[in-house]
């Protein structure tokens, strides 16, 4: 697994930041320093009891996407990610609806919405996430749509995904388990037609 392809799975799977989506890890990182080593062996550890209770769950990823954005009527999501490190295996999705930012846990062997809070408005995030929630707007596709391709080009089930900007352009990035791999899928989805 490559070293920033890690990165972003610990991040997205055992850090839950609240006003910073998934993507803000995918930066490419230093090397380490031969005593930083240790470090990188027990995140892979971690990552891989992460992906060890991720084959377990009952609920797909997409499910929990579709749990989340039923809650709030019209809402679509911005970040979701599998996390098994505080307690029973959830989903965090994080959705936007009204102008509000929407953080849900749902656990992952029922399918049931354990927490259902309101994080902030879009005015309080930071630029870069409000122009990609503006851009999301402009796009038909949902996070769900892009899931269901990465699985498909990756062979696997996606563990998470969210947003990301690539050259001006609004992508999604989702993570998939594929046999023992970790595979990133990077996706642009088409601008909406008359735009």
């Amino acid at each position: 697994m490559s070293k920033t392809t890690r990165q972003l799975l610990v991040a997205g799977l055992l850090t839950l930041l609240a006003s910073t989506p998934s993507y803000a890890a995918a930066a490419p990182t230093p090397e380490s320093a031969p005593g930083q080593e240790q470090g990188a062996e027990s995140d892979d550890k971690a990552v891989a009891h992460q992906i060890e209770l991720f084959r377990t769950a009952q609920v797909s990823l997409s499910r929990a996407i579709e749990i989340a954005e039923r809650a709030h009527a019209g809402a679509r999501t911005s970040d979701v990610s599998f996390d098994a490190g505080s307690g029973a295996p959830i989903y965090r999705v994080r959705t936007f609806h009204d102008g509000q930012l929407w953080e849900h846990a749902i656990d992952a062997a029922t399918g049931e919405i354990s927490t259902d809070r309101l994080v902030s408005s879009l005015k309080e995030l930071n630029a870069e996430d409000r122009t990609n929630i503006a851009s999301l707007s402009g796009v038909e596709q949902q996070l769900s749509d892009a899931v269901r391709v990465a699985e498909r080009a990756a062979s696997g089930k996606a563990i998470s995904g969210g947003l990301t900007r690539e050259r001006g352009k609004l992508n999604f990035v989702v993570i998939v388990v594929s046999g023992l791999d970790l595979k990133q899928v990077i996706l642009e989805p088409p601008r909406r037609k008359g735009r």
